[in-house]
Formats: structure tokens, C-alpha cells, sequence
């Protein structure tokens, strides 16, 4: 696996090349990364959208208020906020493409990593900031940029893990043995707490459901096994799912695009 972290010269060097300013807020690159390329948890001080427009991408945000996971297809991105402890991998061949921003072009209340859908302007404007030199025209795109993404409509595509021994236990449960069908009574007896206490904690902790964040979980397991082009009843099964039609409803409500469909773009 080629792994790259922390950070070496040669990095720091090209980030320097692709650095913000107040003069050049927004800054875009891309590149080509092999499937298992993987940045170490680092930080910068500004502002980065993570996107791709070919292959998969897993983005892992370390925050103060617990770790967050994000499974990433070429119709979603997700922005990082400055200075927040962040990991990349490349769970297929990937076009990678960054969006570096200036800390201060953050929107009002963005402070935590979000996924967020891209729209195709917001894609096509991406790609025209590249390599764009200093003028009017890249002025304009900068900020159609920074408006098309504070525009961008949220996606809940995360896997949050909590700080809680208890829940955390479970949840890496849950995660060991996506396939298994259990309540959440019975995984919460597996670790020796109540139903009650364990749907407080998913609450108080992270914000969600036992079964909408074991949701997201399936997501973020369906999309690798998808891309590989495993059939979509075996993707079912590997998820817990004995009906592959009640699979590809939950996948298509989730994401806007039938198992099909996104094993199609990925071909």
C-alpha cells in the first residue's frame, strides 16, 4: 500500500504551489492516485474540498467531538474545515480532485467535516479553476465557487464512531458483521447495556438512530464491493439484505442513483 504521511517535503512543496490567500482564496488541483494510496492523518490551516470524479475515495475527519468517516462517490464531496486532523484513502483508482480555500471564506456555522452533494456546475467549475493564472475570469470562478458550495445541499453519507466504550464497542460490532441481522436489544445485550441506554447514547452521542446509522454503515460497505463490480444480489447479501429489490430501494432513496447505475459511472 503506498502510504504517504506525515507529510514530506516534496508534499508540503506542492501544497505551497496550491496554498490560499486572501488574493487567491480558492485554489484547485487534481490528481491521478492508484487504489490503497493513502494520506496519514494531517492538518493545514485552510479549508480543503475533497472530491472525485472517477473511482472512490474514504475521507476520515478526526474531530474533537469523535471521528467521522465519510465513503466518497463521484457525486458527493466533503469539506473539511481548517485545521481539522484528516486521513485520505483510495479505496479504488481515483481522479482526485482538491479545492484548497481560504480559512475565511468559511460559511457561518460550518465548523464540523460534512458531505456534500456536487452539483454540475459546481463540478464543471472545478475543473476550470485548474491551473487558471491570476485575472478576472479565475476572480469570477472563485467566487461561483465558494457560492456553489455554500450552496451545495448536505448528504448524510458518514459513519460518525462515538467516544462512549459502550457504544463505541458496539458500533465496531456492528461494523465486524454488516450481514448480521440483530435489534439493537440483542447487540446492546452483546456488550452488556440495556436497549434504553443504547438508543440514548446513539441520541445523545451522535445525533441519529440505532438503524439510521447502521445505514450509513451499509452504504459505506455497499459502495467499495459495488465498484469492484460484485453482483448486486451478492453486495444484498454481504449487507444483511435477503431481498436484493429492498437493497437497491434503500441504496437508491440514500443516494439518488440505483446499485446499477453506479456500478455503470464506475465502469
Amino acid at each position: 500500500m503506498l502510504r504517504r504521511g506525515p507529510l514530506t517535503s516534496a508534499d508540503l512543496g506542492d501544497f505551497q504551489n496550491f496554498t490560499p490567500s486572501l488574493s487567491r482564496p480558492v485554489r484547485s488541483r487534481t490528481q491521478m492516485q492508484p487504489a490503497d494510496a493513502h494520506f496519514e492523518p494531517h492538518e493545514h490551516a485552510w479549508v480543503q474540498l475533497a472530491y472525485c470524479d472517477q473511482g472512490l475515495i474514504q475521507v476520515t475527519a478526526m474531530e474533537p467531538q469523535g471521528h467521522t468517516s465519510f465513503v466518497v462517490p463521484p457525486w458527493r464531496a466533503v469539506w473539511i474545515p481548517a485545521n481539522t486532523l484528516h486521513a485520505v484513502t483510495m479505496l479504488e483508482n481515483a481522479h482526485l480532485r482538491t479545492v484548497y480555500m481560504h480559512a475565511s471564506a468559511t460559511p457561518a456555522g460550518w465548523t464540523q467535516a460534512r458531505a456534500l452533494v456536487v452539483s454540475p456546475l459546481l463540478r464543471e467549475v472545478i475543473q476550470a479553476l485548474e491551473d487558471m493564472q491570476p485575472g478576472p475570469r479565475e476572480d469570477a470562478l472563485m467566487l461561483l465557487t465558494l457560492q456553489e458550495i455554500s450552496d451545495a445541499a448536505p448528504h448524510h453519507l458518514a459513519i460518525r464512531l462515538p467516544q462512549d466504550k459502550r457504544l463505541r464497542a458496539l458500533c465496531d460490532a456492528v461494523l465486524r458483521d454488516l450481514a448480521r441481522q440483530a435489534t439493537l436489544a440483542e447487540w446492546a445485550s452483546h456488550i452488556g447495556a440495556s436497549e434504553r441506554t443504547i438508543a440514548r447514547l446513539f441520541r445523545d452521542e451522535l445525533g441519529t438512530s440505532y438503524l439510521q446509522w447502521r445505514q450509513q454503515a451499509v452504504l459505506a460497505h455497499a459502495l467499495p464491493l459495488l465498484a469492484r463490480s460484485m453482483p448486486v444480489g451478492q453486495v444484498a447479501q454481504a449487507c444483511g439484505y435477503s431481498s436484493d429489490s429492498a437493497f437497491a430501494a434503500m441504496f437508491k432513496a440514500a443516494m439518488g442513483h440505483t446499485p446499477s447505475q453506479f456500478q455503470a459511472w464506475q465502469a
